[in-house]
């Protein structure tokens, strides 16, 4: 158990040298600051690492994770994340990142006791419930896992753009775009789901769409 704790610090020692060797300069220019153009919130499944699948360097992704990559109001953690991303750092594309095979969607799935997570995953039972008939059609278990994980992709989509904040930046500076994407793990490509806010949620703007003055 040491030995694999002890590894860490091996692999950040290679890490810097690396770094350091192909940029001099490299953690000088870090330390001055960070202007990401995106944030992306993705499942803590520790198989999807964002800058990885991304190509993006530090100080270019903002990120934010949790079981199932969820945007819930209540989650002050992660509304202040979203905050701060639009307000202070000014990014331009928010990512809401699903992949399949997410074991946060498939225990939503059953109907056994948890214990605290249960809370967590009534979220992800919320959608299921609103696209019941949906998944009820779709016979081959698989293909509804899959089929949940986007449309869990796209509701978390809908949840950001009902937040206040993200309504008033679009309108006053036309960012961030929202964008849904889900990412496949057996063969390391993602997918743009292309939500389109009016088409996939028919009467979003008459009932959350906020007057900004």
């Amino acid at each position: 158990m040491r030995k694999s704790y002890d590894r860490l610090f091996i692999n950040n020692e290679k890490w810097i040298e690396a770094r350091t060797k192909e940029d001099p300069e490299y953690f000088h220019k870090l330390a001055k600051g960070q202007t990401p153009q995106y944030l992306f919130i993705g499942c803590s499944d520790s198989r999807v690492p964002a800058n990885e699948i991304t190509g993006t360097d530090a100080g270019e992704m903002f990120v934010h994770r949790n079981i199932a990559n969820l945007v819930v109001n209540t989650d002050v953690n992660m509304l202040s994340v979203v905050q701060y991303s639009v307000e202070v750092l000014n990014v331009k594309h928010i990512i809401v990142c699903g992949h399949y095979g997410c074991g946060g969607i498939r225990e939503a799935m059953q109907n056994r006791s948890n214990g605290l997570i249960d809370k967590w995953l009534r979220n992800i039972k919320d959608v299921i419930r609103l696209h019941k008939d949906e998944l009820d059609h779709i016979h081959d278990d698989d293909l509804r896992y899959r089929r949940l994980v986007e449309l869990n992709v796209k509701e978390q989509v809908m949840n950001l753009m009902k937040t206040s904040f993200i309504q008033k930046n679009i309108s006053e500076y036309e960012f961030p775009q929202i964008h849904g994407w889900v990412y496949d793990i057996s063969n390391g490509k993602i997918v743009d789901l292309e939500v389109n806010i009016e088409d996939e949620f028919p009467g979003y703007g008459d009932v959350y769409k906020i007057d900004i003055d």
